[in-house]
């Protein structure tokens, strides 16, 4: 790699450079979907509408997010890291600035959706650059350290959120993101290099299915990504019912709901720092089903509580916290494990997977939303989720390694 290549030497892309980037990146999708949750219930009033047609606005945003990155992935894979994530930075920040003027809830619904396409290179791109850069333990420290990072913005989004929208109304929020894609876009250019010899060759149709082919038969890397969409996935599932539940149900103000979120991104973080400490000593695979106990533990709680009693914000975030404490615990061991085979095509490995986290969350929200209940569908199908991610786990532990694909 060539000074020419990028803005600066990759060798300049130490481990906290690229946690930094990366956890920037990785953070612009799942903050633009946690800043716009408290809204969702004023969204109904402001535009005269259904909450149907608002939970539309977080379907399609999963929509866009999950689909865009198995186009942005290979794409970077081809052109280069940086090109493609300034393009689709792009269209995300256009994408936020047609939802800041949206008239009415068909045009906001058509953003959302083009602001989930253009936010998935973040997570894409990231995931990528890390496996282009580190192996093993140092990859997995890495992740936990994006990780670490990527917990504190959405921890504060819905109570960000929240205080923006009662203080300036809902458009503030969408102001708010303009504002993150800028920034975004300067980050990259200022600080990241790139990582990647351009080689259009690897996006050539027969290639780039090739790809996704040998990506989809390999069994090991496929019980990774149904393991991150099970329990990854259940996090943003949740996001399409707990505002109903918790501001509805249970009575919290947008503000308090934001607070009340905390307690699951706050969980999260906790787990990652205990995972940072042990990840040295125990590696990051021996750690996988410590964090699916805690997984299983958490729904299977959150499925009792809600099954004999009204819901109340102890029950419902309680074992939610405790299932976010154990994803923190798989995902550096999952996510290394599943790229460390697919060097060459690490943005289509990276793509595929978060197609798995994404996906798992958007059809998740398409199943709570058949239920008329909210309370029903998150006792239900996260539980179901985490059941999921579990049974994969006792056949993928039993699995070889899968060899390095050149």
């Amino acid at each position: 790699m060539t000074e020419q290549e990028g803005s600066r030497p990759a060798s300049l892309m130490s481990e906290r450079r690229v946690s930094i980037i990366g956890a920037v990146l990785a953070t612009l999708g799942p903050v633009s979907l946690s800043l716009f949750t408290p809204a969702m219930p004023e969204i109904v009033h402001a535009f005269d509408t259904t909450p149907a047609a608002v939970k539309m606005t977080l379907s399609l945003y999963f929509a866009g997010f999950a689909f865009a990155q198995l186009i942005c992935g290979p794409l970077s894979d081809g052109f280069g890291r940086r090109p493609v994530t300034f393009a689709f930075l792009v269209l995300y920040l256009a994408a936020s600035v047609m939802a800041l003027l949206a008239p009415n809830i068909e045009v906001l619904i058509a953003a959302r959706f083009l602001q989930g396409f253009g936010a998935a290179v973040g997570v894409a791109v990231s995931r990528a650059v890390v496996r282009d850069l580190f192996t093993g333990k140092t990859s997995a420290r890495v992740m936990n350290l994006i990780g670490m990072i990527l917990a504190v913005g959405p921890a504060m989004a819905p109570t960000l959120g929240g205080l923006m929208m009662e203080a300036a109304g809902w458009h503030a929020i969408f102001l708010l993101m303009v504002g993150m894609g800028l920034g975004t876009i300067v980050l990259v250019h200022v600080s990241m290099a790139e990582t990647v010899v351009r080689d259009t060759s690897r996006i050539r149709p027969g290639a780039l299915f090739g790809s996704y082919a040998t990506l989809l038969t390999t069994p090991y890397f496929v019980l990774c990504g149904v393991m991150l969409g099970g329990a990854v996935g259940a996090l943003y599932t949740q996001a399409t019912v707990l505002p109903f539940i918790l501001m509805e149900k249970v009575g919290l103000s947008a503000t308090q709901f934001g607070v009340s979120m905390l307690m699951q991104t706050g969980s999260y973080f906790a787990g990652s720092v205990a995972t940072r400490l042990l990840i040295g000593r125990v590696g990051a695979v021996r750690l996988i089903p410590v964090g699916l106990g805690c997984i299983a533990l958490g729904n299977l709680l959150l499925a009792m509580l809600l099954a004999s009693a009204p819901p109340s914000l102890l029950s419902v975030m309680g074992p939610i916290g405790l299932a976010a404490f154990g994803i923190a615990f798989i995902v550096p061991g999952l996510t290394t494990a599943s790229l460390a085979a697919f060097p060459r095509i690490a943005g289509a490995a990276s793509a595929m997977g978060g197609f798995f986290q994404m996906g798992g969350g958007m059809l998740g929200g398409s199943v709570c939303a058949l239920f008329g209940e909210p309370v029903a569908a998150l006792a239900i199908v996260v539980p179901a989720m985490g059941f999921a991610a579990l049974v994969s786990w006792f056949v993928w532990q039993r699995l070889p390694e899968p060899a390095i694909r050149a």
